[in-house]
């Protein structure tokens, strides 16, 4: 068993080296890469991106990286690519192997045959001199001084490098596109940021909930009201026209000033002019409008009429923040 200190050490170090490496490829940013990229940016097809062992495994990340940020692309493992999966290249389609030493088996066979359908080969590699490099028509240099394991034989410094090449890729594509946070969220309608984006006051305002009172309810009433409601007010309805709010810090204030309660009803303690949000409105307008106001519910109203009351926790439990 090896010592904590050890243990420590080792993944100190692991993490150095392959911080080191990621550093060093800052260098490996030149001509060559803006080709590849102005490349992609022309091409009318897809990205194809393949690899075998632990590169694949960097594909499939990189692949869904591209996808969720405007560039389509699709993932083929090199060795299934050699058994008929190379059908699924189509003719305008780019695609980018990945590899560290550029001489596997696999990808001696793969390569040729991607040359000889004409589609544009981009070779990442760290190899300069191996087999991929050498017929690639376009190159990402993905060079590493050392592995971070011990025995300098698992993929651990090379694949992280290939990860920061390919989201560095990724970036630059955004940024020439002008991706912005508005098409982000249409990748990601059910993330945190499509649902800033996308959902409205409307789509979580609890309709089953009766948070309202009419003028002339009793204050036992409104209380009953408030509690059943679960959203700490009830609005204040007169003929249907929304007159007020009342809230629970409301009713603490009223039961501070008077214990002969009898005879008091919602209109006699509603706050007139309460803040509104149109149902249509951003549920994130909502929830800026309850920070600015320092309060958790808002009233909903659509054509000037009253919808309901959203209080914040309806809008945080859909994951919004």
């Amino acid at each position: 068993m090896k010592k904590r200190n050890d243990i420590i050490e080792a993944a100190k170090r692991t993490i150095r080296i392959e911080a080191e490496t990621i550093a060093a490829l800052e260098n490996q940013i030149d001509a060559s890469f803006e080709k590849v990229v102005k490349a992609i940016l022309k091409s009318k097809g897809r990205l194809v991106i393949t690899g075998i062992g632990k590169s694949a495994n960097i594909a499939q990340k990189l692949v869904a990286t591209y996808n969720s940020t405007g560039q389509p692309a699709v993932f083929m493992h090199a060795a299934d690519a050699i058994h008929g999966d190379l059908g699924n290249v189509q003719k305008s389609d780019m695609v980018l192997c990945i590899s560290k030493s550029g001489d596997s088996p696999e990808i001696k066979v793969l390569v040729p045959l991607v040359k000889s359908m004409g589609n544009t080969l981009i070779g990442m590699v760290a190899n300069q001199n191996g087999f991929l490099a050498k017929h690639s028509d376009l190159i990402l240099k993905t060079p590493i001084e050392k592995e971070a394991c011990p025995n300098n034989l698992a993929p651990t410094s090379s694949t992280t490098a290939q990860l920061a090449m390919g989201d560095a890729v990724a970036v630059a594509l955004m940024e020439q596109r002008g991706f912005s946070s508005q098409d982000f969220a249409k990748y990601h309608p059910g993330g945190a940021l499509g649902k800033k984006l996308y959902t409205k006051v409307g789509d979580i305002l609890n309709t089953d909930e009766k948070r309202e009172v009419s003028a002339d309810t009793p204050i036992k009433e409104v209380i009953i009201a408030i509690s059943r409601g679960r959203a700490g007010a009830v609005a204040v309805l007169e003929k249907g026209q929304l007159k007020g709010i009342v809230t629970d810090g409301d009713i603490r204030r009223m039961l501070e000033k008077s214990t002969n309660i009898g005879k008091i009803t919602a209109k006699d303690i509603m706050a007139k002019s309460p803040k509104t949000v149109d149902a249509n409105a951003l549920a994130v307008e909502a929830f800026h409008m309850m920070e600015s106001f320092n309060i958790t519910q808002v009233v909903v109203i659509k054509n000037d009429k009253y919808k309901g009351i959203i209080h914040l926790h309806d809008i945080l439990k859909e994951g919004i923040f």
